[in-house]
């Protein structure tokens, strides 16, 4: 029986504007499991990296958490974590349960400080004693094969793939069991895209993280480590299930656009070539009533513009948001 580590129950995560309110994730839930890697795909602005955000509950304004509720599992309990304060849960939770690379990470270390700066502050932050930690980080540079001598650098001093990798090296310091990487492969070229994926998966074969939640608009990329695939439109969820079986046979239009759209080395796809999905992303601060997607769905229905439809569980272990595989009830 696998043991859940994150769940996350209806929950709403909108961009309050003075103007405006941006729906950037609207209603979703899912559960992360220990000892798996999930991924999160979609194009840009469907939702992702909000979702990111709120798994870490790194909400800061003009982000809201409007509805529903995340828990983590802790010690063999869950605690409630969206119930907390992000004070609350950065003191208690980050770093040591769950930790965070976040979009273009390599770009924010600040030029000034040398990367033996970032490990002193986490040990501050932990109430642990820094040449304790910089011990440990000596040899956590060394598994993601970086010098330790290089803690003493600054950032510019290091390759972009170098200072992706400290930056994972440091977010794992104290062994947490969820990590999340947002486009972690985004700004880098292909040889380094490899050697971070390598990275990720000898931490989590080694223990030091149990979970990966690995957010991506790269099937490609994502396909090469995950167990199972969220597939995220318009801030919602619109399938979910184990990676292969996404990949053999994709449920949700969307899902088939998506791998339609990817050039991959399979005969098949160098006969079949590549095609776009028509259209263009939906307005999240007036998306389209029933199914987001059916503006630019092949197989759109009547009843796609006016409800909308649930995730539902349409086979063991698969589930799907489209009128196509939810029967003539729902029709």
């Amino acid at each position: 029986m696998k043991e859940v580590l994150l769940k996350v129950e209806n929950a709403k995560a909108y961009y309050k504007l003075e103007k405006a309110t941006v729906k950037a994730v609207d209603n979703v839930s899912f559960e992360i499991y220990e000892g798996e890697v999930i991924g999160i795909v979609g194009e840009s602005g469907s939702g992702k990296t909000t979702l990111s955000n709120l798994i870490f509950m790194n909400m800061l304004k003009p982000l809201t958490l409007v509805d529903g509720k995340i828990f983590l599992k802790v010690e063999g309990r869950f605690e409630e974590i969206s119930a907390m304060s992000r004070e609350e849960v950065k003191r208690r939770f980050w770093g040591r349960d769950i930790t965070i690379i976040p979009q273009s990470a390599m770009n924010a270390l600040m030029p000034t400080l040398k990367m033996s700066k970032y490990v002193e502050h986490l040990a501050e932050s932990h109430g642990i004693e820094p040449s304790e930690l910089l011990r440990k980080a000596e040899e956590r540079f060394k598994e993601v094969g970086l010098n330790p001598l290089w803690l003493n650098r600054y950032p510019f001093e290091l390759s972009g793939g170098m200072r992706q990798r400290a930056v994972i090296a440091i977010a794992t310091l104290l062994n947490p069991k969820l990590l999340v990487a947002d486009e972690p492969t985004s700004a880098l070229d292909v040889v380094n895209q490899k050697v971070l994926l390598q990275v990720l998966m000898q931490l989590k074969r080694a223990g030091i993280v149990k979970s990966i939640v690995f957010i991506t608009h790269d099937i490609a990329t994502i396909r090469q480590i995950a167990d199972r695939m969220i597939i995220m439109y318009a801030g919602k969820i619109v399938e979910f299930s184990d990676m292969e079986k996404i990949l053999e046979k994709p449920l949700h239009p969307y899902t088939t656009g998506l791998l339609n759209s990817v050039l991959t080395p399979e005969p098949e796809i160098r006969t079949r070539g590549i095609s776009v999905i028509p259209g263009a992303p939906a307005n999240l601060i007036n998306p389209p009533s029933g199914c987001r997607f059916h503006p630019r769905c092949p197989y759109a229905m009547d009843i796609c513009k006016e409800k909308e439809p649930e995730l539902i569980e349409v086979e063991t272990g698969r589930r799907v948001a489209c009128f196509l595989h939810q029967g003539a009830k729902e029709l």
